[in-house]
């Protein structure tokens, strides 16, 4: 009664992500902010330990307090990183100091034995803020604690496209090539056809092609030997983003369409094109190159 606009909005996102899945499982609710570094020091904690409890009901909700400073403000957090136990809508614990996995088990042991949680019984909480979470994570370069968050995410959500993509591009991010290719290889065909699980095996395809160190500087010093040997210039364009370095690999491959667009089949434009695919065509990166790329194409 008496809220504003904006706090209404701010009570339905903590109702659909906290207090509704809370009426039957365990949530750990973590207030932090990006310019927290405690809150980044403890999040793997938290992310780690409520993936192995999912299945006795425990999931993790994240609240940015700078997001949401009206709900921060109704739970009197001070500080952050400020942790509460929240069943049936209600703080049943302050897990705040339970700083290390040992710590955060027992408190969550006794917790899980005293309320009657009902692991798998609510309704999935809203699942957007720890993908966007799982894809900040991923672009940073924290390619492991990307994994654990997408890996709790299908805890919650088996059938969440953006979550099995994003764990096997966090895979890949690790040179985990393999295990990527375990989590995309046995989908059903409803999931295997979703475009975020196309994108992700693209990304696959093009890191099968990962050479070591010293076959890269080879390509590398071969490329810059000779840029008229479109063929060296193809193969370090490839071997180059398999290795992570897209920018390099990109103005190679449009150097080479400025120069011959039609060789080999316009192969370097088809490389390109599956970058992009591999990146996602919504990346910022990606709408730029395109621009350079449209560029050389009708100038």
């Amino acid at each position: 009664m008496g809220l504003s606009i904006e706090e209404q909005k701010a009570v339905d996102r903590f109702r659909q992500a906290v207090a509704e899945p809370s009426m039957t499982q365990l949530v750990v609710l973590d207030f932090w902010a990006e310019w927290c570094g405690p809150c980044k020091a403890l999040a793997p904690v938290l992310e780690k330990v409520c993936a192995d409890y999912a299945d006795k009901g425990v999931v993790l909700a994240k609240l940015d307090v700078d997001q949401e400073p009206f709900i921060a403000a109704q739970f009197q957090v001070r500080s952050i990183p400020t942790v509460y136990a929240v069943f049936q809508g209600q703080p049943v614990a302050d897990l705040t100091n339970a700083r290390s996995e040992s710590q955060l088990r027992a408190v969550l042991d006794q917790l899980l034995a005293k309320l009657p949680v009902q692991p798998g019984s609510a309704p999935v909480p809203d699942l957007a803020p720890l993908l966007a979470m799982g894809e900040e994570v991923l672009a940073a370069g924290e390619a492991e604690r990307a994994q654990s968050i997408f890996a709790q995410i299908l805890e919650m959500d088996p059938d969440s496209a953006a979550a099995v993509a994003g764990l096997a591009r966090a895979l890949l991010a690790a040179g985990q090539v393999e295990e990527a290719g375990a989590v995309l290889d046995p989908l059903d065909p409803k999931l295997a056809a979703d475009p975020l699980i196309a994108q992700a095996r693209a990304a696959l395809a093009l890191a099968k092609d990962r050479p070591a160190d010293n076959e890269l500087a080879a390509l590398r010093a071969a490329a810059a030997a000779d840029p008229a040997d479109m063929e060296a210039q193809l193969a370090f364009a490839n071997a180059a983003f398999a290795a992570g370095e897209r920018e390099p690999a990109a103005e190679t491959l449009l150097r080479m369409i400025a120069a011959d667009r039609a060789w080999n089949e316009g192969a370097a434009r088809a490389k390109l094109l599956q970058i992009f695919e591999a990146v996602g065509l919504e990346d910022p990166w990606v709408a730029a190159t395109r621009r350079k790329l449209a560029t050389i194409l009708f100038g």
